[in-house]
């Protein structure tokens, strides 16, 4: 399954599609919870909110 597929899904609700999407960009969303070298969880969870906001309000531009 592609990636657009598992985003539509995840907009349908589809939790497990939600979730395979915040996996996805785990790496990225940890690298930028970093302040001074050092992991800050609060940044961490702001973030995967913006992801989910993300999910929820994108739509393609043609």
């Amino acid at each position: 399954m592609n990636f657009e597929e598992v985003l539509f899904r995840a907009q349908m609700g589809d939790q497990e599609a939600i979730l395979q999407i915040l996996e996805m960009f785990r790496p990225l969303l940890i690298k930028n919870s970093l302040i001074n070298g050092r992991f800050d969880e609060d940044l961490y969870q702001e973030l995967r909110i913006e992801v989910l906001k993300c999910i929820r309000t994108y739509h393609e531009l043609v």
